[in-house]
């Protein structure tokens, strides 16, 4: 059985650490701060076998070096760091091409990792997919999206289209607890959503209680992310309204999109 354990990095990152059974050695996914995955390592007595990134961000990435070499010191040996291979990440010792290389299959893990395309957030931000978990940066929150640095509307809409139609029961392990805050937004431009509502006060209860609202799933997701549901009748109306928009054939799921991008990142 898969274990995955959330470890608390910064004000509201997440690093995923990934376990096979009772087996010592674990992978990190974007450990952005090497002390708090050297401090969960060491109190556990487990073994760091490997580090996967999804994109190029300090917070995702600056913990490489001093984990690197804390293997070598320890273990004596050279730590395998995944990432893509378009983005210029220093440390990266086993590159990832999601066209060429669709599956990967890393020691101690007894499944194979499915590795994703998914542009939009950066040029080259990838996810990963093992048994019934994504492991998606940046891309896709719980109730949001990441923010467009480097990629376009129409990249991370269709990035967000190729999770969006994953296994309905496959779990979202995003990279930052957003999600009250993206319930907030959600809740403005698709007040009348039922699911929204109900997921908005058990969210809120759950960190009022210290809990991560994360993982989500890709169910949950369809159901209450607007982000997923620009052809939405509800949030098509909210958006004509926000931006007076007289001709509604004017709105197609692209322009939708990227119209919601750009009222969220100013709410």
């Amino acid at each position: 059985m898969l274990t995955i354990t959330a470890i608390n990095a910064f004000n509201d990152n997440y690093i995923w650490v990934l376990r096979q059974g009772t087996l010592a050695q674990v992978y990190v996914v974007d450990p952005g701060d090497a002390k708090v995955v050297i401090a969960h390592i060491e109190s556990h007595r487990l073994e760091l076998a490997g580090i996967l990134l999804t994109h190029h961000h300090r917070d995702h990435t600056d913990g490489i070096a001093e984990l690197v070499e804390y293997v070598k010191q320890t273990t004596q040996s050279v730590l395998k760091v995944y990432g893509p291979h378009s983005e210029a990440i220093n440390g990266i010792n086993v590159p990832l091409d999601p066209v060429a290389t669709m599956e990967l299959s890393l020691p101690f893990l007894k499944h194979k990792m499915q590795i994703l395309s998914v542009p939009g957030h950066t040029a080259g931000h990838i996810a990963y997919v093992i048994e019934d978990a994504l492991f998606c940066g940046d891309t896709l929150f719980s109730a949001g999206c990441g923010r467009l640095f480097e990629g376009t509307p129409q990249q991370m809409l269709h990035s967000l289209t190729q999770l969006a139609n994953l296994p309905a029961n496959t779990k979202v392990y995003c990279a930052h607890e957003y999600t009250l805050a993206n319930l907030k937004f959600a809740l403005t431009v698709d007040p009348n959503n039922a699911a929204l509502k109900t997921y908005a006060q058990q969210a809120a209860d759950m960190r009022a209680q210290g809990k991560a609202t994360i993982p989500s799933n890709i169910a949950l997701e369809q159901a209450v992310n607007p982000f997923l549901r620009t052809d939405d009748l509800n949030i098509l109306s909210s958006i004509k309204q926000h931006f007076s928009v007289q001709d509604p054939s004017k709105l197609d799921k692209l322009t939708c999109f990227t119209l919601l991008r750009q009222w969220k990142d100013i709410f």
